[in-house]
Formats: structure tokens, C-alpha cells, sequence
């Protein structure tokens, strides 16, 4: 756990009590702070039984005598509309700021020499996969790093603040529009498609919210950012000019003068007098497709800004394991492979996995975002059919029509028993089902985890199909 520095008995409120809630309870208990904590579901709030901090309602709450109030990722900041506690703290004049404002306090405490390497990674799609990746590397290196943020343990309850150790870190656009103090030695944004724009307002909004991770950055630091989409190029532009950091491109989609970028599986850097090939990653099964490339990338320019050798660091790319429900073998039933990308909850992110792979037998569907699948209509050439779940199935029917094969299955258990069917049926040499829904899971599951570990158990239950299971 982090303790942070300077804040004992301060009044601090904690709004939302979700994992980062009480992730974020726990830690400014232990930093002797005050804490008052409410969550509107009475569920939550039964997680506050029998520790220092038990759930009392804000109005209640001390406002006069309040220091801060650290907001869950989850609670409307600004869009569609202010929460009514946002309201609140900013009529009392109480600072809103969440668990990330509060590590990165922690970590600017410490004096220079004992600072710790903090490594912080945002994008629409992929950063839960690099940020994996970058830990995975600096550990095999033999380096002190710890995973957290957005991807498993909160930031606070990561181990404690150490000079030489590397926090690497996932930040979500919401996280990152709580933290004011964050400076991240190296911070990388690796792409933009449209996404949260409810949370953000418009696509300005969201931009905004994900260049914070470049704040309080100096020359010192590295800022490495994915140059593959317009909106990402229009902000590298911009960091390259202010001059105020080091900038390093990166790219799985051409060579570059500058930078780190991937091609045909293959990673090469160029930095002046230093470039080369680091190394062929192609034949990683956690690695596959071109936007795993574009990951790699990125987790080699931060390792190389570690230190590492760029041979070294891709070497370590191959013991690899990858994460799941991000373009994850579950089973493979004779011919028949199944694939879990529940990960995949908008069109952008299924794409990466529909370029992946031919002859698709395709689960898609859900809480639909907005552009729903419109743009993935070029894409259905690999797509044999699609078996459409969920709040969004007509509206995806209606969106794709004409381009594939359309199913109205209503429940997951449905698309993928139809689906394995059809697949084993198809004569194909090497058939896919891929659930990479396009969509959020919260019509019809708590979680995109829960979705895919539902896909894995239905995948495995299925009886072998055309053979034996491999």
C-alpha cells in the first residue's frame, strides 16, 4: 500500500467505493487522514463494516472542514451533466481529485534521488496490453516494476513508494481527468478512435483528458505517442514543437525517420546515429496482428527510454503471456478456434481482431457505442457470418446489412453454440469464432471479464467438433 505524505488528520471524502473506492480508503487511512466514504449502493457500502472508515451519508459530511474529495473514476465529472457531489465540493470549494492525484503525490514526495520511475500509458485501444508488456519486460530485465492503475490492483495499492522501482501504470481518460500533479518519466498515448464522448461531451473533450498524461512532464522525460491515426498525429505535431519533452513516434503501419515502428511483425527504432532491427516478433501468439504491433512498439521506446538494449527488450517480448479476454485462444475444437476478445467494446477494437484472422464466424453485440459498426462494413469480407447478441443485435443487423450474414441469437450461449455449428459445417481449413462484441457488456453481464469468462466456459463445453480437440 502507498502512503501519502502530508495529509494526517485531513478530512478527506470518498465518493464511490468500487475497487478503486476502497482501494483509495484504505490508503489515506493508513496515511492518517479522516475519511468519510459513500457509495450510492447499499452493497458497496457494506464493504465499509469493520474498518476505520464507515460509510456515512455527504450530508453529513464535515464540507466546511473537507480538504479534498477523491472521486471514483466511474462518477460523472462534467458530461453529460456534473454529479450532485461534483456540484457539492465545488460550492464548498473542496478540491476534486481521484486515487492517481494521490499517488502521484505520494511519488513527488519523495526526495529527488529517491524518486521512483513512473511509467504511464493511455489510449482508446491497446493499453492494457502495453502497459502488461512494458512490466513484463522490465522484469525479465531484471528491473523493480509494479502493474496497476486501470488494469489490476488500484495505484494505491501497489507496494510502497521506493527509489529505483518503475510503476507502470494504465490510466483511463477519466483517471487522467482527476490528476493534476502527475508527472510521468516516461507517458505514452498510443491511439485515438471516438469513445466515452458521453463522458467528455465530443471527441475535444476526450483528446484534452488523454494529453493530461503529458502534463507536468520536462525534457527529461519521454513522451511516446502513436502517430497511425489522424488525431494522434495532429497531437504528436503539437508535442514535438512545444519542444518541452523528448518525443518519440511510433507506428505499426510505415517506417519512420524518428521513433520505433513495426513492420510485417518485425520492430525497428531509429534515434539519430542509433537505429536497427530489434527484433521479429511475428511469431508471438500473445502478439498477433497489426495492432499488437503497434503495443510492441510503444513497449519498446518506453524500455529503450529505461535503458534497455532494443534487442534485449524484444527479446523478452517472446516469453510473453498476454492478457485475457484480449484476442485470447480459449479452445480449439478440431478445425475450430475460439477466440475471446471481449476486451473489444467498441467497432475500432473489434477491427483490430477481425484483421487478424480469415474465415470469422462473428459474435458481436451489446450496450452499443456511438458509430456503432458502421465502420467495420469492409472488414466483413473475412466474416463467413455474424451471430449478433444483446440491446444493439437489430441495430447492428441494420448497420451491416448487405455485407454479411446476419443472426439474431439474443444470448451468448445462443451465438456460440450456432456459431460453432456453422463453423465446423463450413469446410473452411482453419474457421474462427471470435466474440469481439463492438459493444459494453451491461445490458446482459456485469463486466466485459464476466462476458468472456462466459465464452470460455461455453467454448470448452462444447463436444469436439470434426475431430479430435488439439
Amino acid at each position: 500500500m502507498i502512503v501519502v505524505p502530508g495529509i494526517e488528520k485531513r478530512k478527506i471524502g470518498v465518493y464511490g467505493l468500487g475497487l478503486t473506492g476502497l482501494a483509495t480508503c484504505e490508503a489515506l487511512v493508513a496515511s492518517g487522514a479522516e475519511v468519510y466514504a459513500w457509495d450510492e449502493k447499499e452493497e458497496a457500502r457494506a464493504k465499509t463494516e469493520k474498518t476505520r472508515y464507515a460509510d456515512e451519508h455527504p450530508k453529513r459530511w464535515p464540507w466546511s472542514e473537507l480538504r479534498s474529495l477523491a472521486l471514483s473514476p466511474g462518477v460523472p465529472l462534467t458530461h453529460p451533466a456534473p454529479h450532485p457531489i461534483v456540484k457539492k465540493a465545488h460550492q464548498a470549494g473542496v478540491e476534486i481529485i481521484g486515487d492517481i492525484e494521490f499517488f502521484a503525490r505520494a511519488a513527488n514526495a519523495a526526495p529527488k534521488n529517491e524518486r521512483p520511475r513512473v511509467i504511464a500509458v493511455t489510449g482508446s485501444n491497446g493499453k492494457s496490453t502495453t502497459t502488461a508488456l512494458i512490466g513484463h519486460i522490465l522484469k525479465e530485465c531484471g528491473k523493480d516494476a509494479v502493474i496497476g492503475g486501470n488494469i489490476g490492483m488500484p495505484a494505491l495499492s501497489l507496494p510502497p513508494i521506493e527509489a529505483g522501482r518503475a510503476y507502470v501504470l494504465e490510466l483511463s481518460s477519466f483517471q487522467l481527468d482527476l490528476a493534476k500533479t502527475l508527472r510521468a518519466n516516461v507517458a505514452i498515448l498510443l491511439n485515438f478512435s471516438p469513445d466515452h464522448i458521453d463522458r467528455h461531451g465530443d471527441m475535444g473533450g476526450y483528446i484534452a483528458a488523454k494529453k493530461r498524461i503529458f502534463m507536468n512532464q520536462t525534457r527529461e522525460d519521454a513522451a511516446i505517442i502513436g502517430v497511425d491515426d489522424a488525431w494522434s498525429q495532429g497531437l504528436c505535431a503539437k508535442l514535438l514543437s512545444e519542444g518541452e519533452r523528448a518525443v518519440t513516434p511510433i507506428s505499426a503501419e510505415g517506417a519512420l525517420g524518428r521513433g520505433v515502428f513495426a513492420l510485417n511483425g518485425k520492430l525497428y527504432y531509429s534515434f539519430g546515429d542509433k537505429s536497427g532491427e530489434a527484433g521479429d516478433i511475428s511469431a508471438v501468439a500473445a502478439l498477433k496482428g497489426q495492432h499488437n504491433w503497434q503495443n510492441a512498439a510503444a513497449a519498446l521506446a518506453a524500455a529503450i527510454a529505461e535503458g534497455i538494449a532494443p534487442n534485449v527488450a524484444a527479446k523478452a517480448m517472446d516469453r510473453f503471456p498476454g492478457l485475457p479476454h484480449r484476442m485470447e485462444i480459449v479452445a480449439r475444437k478440431g478445425k475450430v478456434l475460439f477466440v475471446n476478445d471481449s476486451k473489444a467494446t467498441n467497432a475500432d477494437a473489434a477491427s483490430r481482431a477481425l484483421k487478424s484472422y480469415d474465415d470469422i464466424f462473428w459474435i458481436a453485440g451489446g450496450k452499443a457505442k456511438e458509430g456503432g459498426v458502421e465502420s467495420l462494413r469492409s472488414l466483413m469480407r473475412r466474416v463467413r457470418g455474424v451471430y449478433l447478441i444483446g440491446e444493439a443485435a437489430r441495430e447492428f443487423e441494420g448497420q451491416l446489412a448487405g455485407a454479411a450474414a446476419c443472426f439474431q441469437c439474443g444470448d451468448l450461449p445462443t451465438a456460440v453454440a450456432r456459431a460453432a455449428r456453422d463453423a465446423t459445417a463450413s469446410g473452411a481449413a482453419s474457421p474462427v469464432v471470435l466474440l469481439s462484441p463492438a459493444c459494453a457488456s451491461y445490458d446482459q453481464f456485469r463486466n466485459f471479464e464476466e462476458r468472456g469468462e462466459i465464452f470460455r466456459k461455453l467454448a470448452n463445453q462444447i463436444e469436439t467438433l470434426g475431430g479430435e480437440a488439439a
